[in-house]
């Protein structure tokens, strides 16, 4: 199995590293996107994600991780149910399945297994990276590059939390949620106004420019690829460290509350940016209860807000023909007049 750089490893980014953070403590936030430049670690950081999320529990050989306390289950495990099998449960990992560019459909969503259906003669279905993904995390690398037909189906599917396949004569619904995780590079285009509204928070990175940092970086990344072993179990604590704060800050985000005062000014500094609907909204409230559990806090306050407010909205705004500033200053104009 290959070994992948610790979290807590990475140097900087601390936006990128937050936000990532903070869908694993409040998955309904929506995803994350992450546009930059090349080189500055969005793969390796989201790929160091794993090793941060706890086991979860799973109807043991279900192809779509079935959670064995759910009210509903697929149709996989109805069946088994039916023919009187009595379902197991087990731990897992939670996945962070890749979707790779260049992705087919049938790959994505599932198709008919051939070998089966010419050496047995059924019709047998093969799950897609979307039955992979459920109850865990889809990242795509240039995402910003991805056919149209996949952006609209995973629109689809990220809206319904449904992978529907009619094809060969197979009619097959299964559960897809999953939190999106995308990165790319501005540079080589962009992405369409519908799908960017999926994401819940996006983050900005850059080349670092301060020495110090660039050298720890490199250094850190040549001490593992010599080692990864070595390099691993020196970052054991504080990666173990990390992972509690993440499992403690989901079990103090039900208690976490919101005052009137504080949502009122996130509706105000969405009406003042004009977002369009009420997910920036939502976005902010939601990404605020996870910020407060994450800083250990009761309550969400203005503080909070303003943290996470150009996270939840940089990327909601409209282009504005007379101010060519970056969506991130306007956010920050914004915010200055109301704190």
């Amino acid at each position: 199995m290959a070994l992948n750089f610790p979290f807590t490893a990475i140097v900087a980014q601390d936006e990128m590293k937050l936000a990532i953070a903070l869908s694993t403590i409040e998955p309904s936030i929506g995803g994350v996107l992450i546009f930059g430049d090349r080189g500055t670690g969005k793969s390796t950081t989201i790929r160091s994600l794993a090793a941060l999320l706890p086991p979860m529990k799973v109807v043991t050989g279900c192809p779509y991780h079935c959670d064995p306390g759910a009210p509903t289950l697929c149709f996989a495990c109805e069946a088994r149910k039916a023919a009187g099998d009595k379902l197991k449960a087990n731990l897992v990992p939670v996945p962070v399945v890749d979707m790779p560019l260049g992705a087919t459909e049938d790959r994505v969503v599932g198709a008919l297994d051939i070998e089966k259906a010419l050496s047995q003669g059924v019709k047998v279905f093969e799950p897609g990276l979307l039955a992979k993904a459920n109850r865990g995390y889809l990242y795509i690398d240039e995402v910003n590059l991805l056919e149209d037909h996949l952006v609209d189906l995973l629109i689809d599917v990220s809206a319904s939390g449904e992978n529907v396949v009619e094809r060969e004569g197979l009619s097959i619904r299964h559960p897809a949620r999953f939190v999106l995780i995308g990165s790319g590079n501005p540079e080589e285009g962009e992405l369409r106004p519908q799908m960017l509204d999926r994401f819940g928070l996006s983050v900005e990175v850059r080349t670092p420019q301060d020495l110090a940092h660039r050298i720890d970086i490199i250094k850190r990344r040549d001490a593992f690829e010599r080692d990864p072993v070595a390099f691993l179990a020196q970052y054991e604590d504080s990666e173990n460290e990390f992972k509690e704060k993440i499992l403690s800050s989901r079990k103090r985000l039900a208690r976490v509350t919101i005052g009137d005062d504080v949502l009122t000014l996130a509706t105000k500094l969405c009406a003042q940016l004009g977002t369009d609907g009420l997910r920036g909204e939502l976005t902010l409230m939601r990404g605020m209860r996870a910020l407060a559990a994450f800083d250990g806090a009761r309550k969400a306050t203005a503080e909070h807000l303003k943290r996470l407010a150009p996270l939840a909205l940089r990327h909601r705004l409209r282009r504005n023909p007379l101010d060519d500033s970056s969506s991130t200053t306007r956010v920050e104009r914004v915010l200055a007049d109301f704190f």
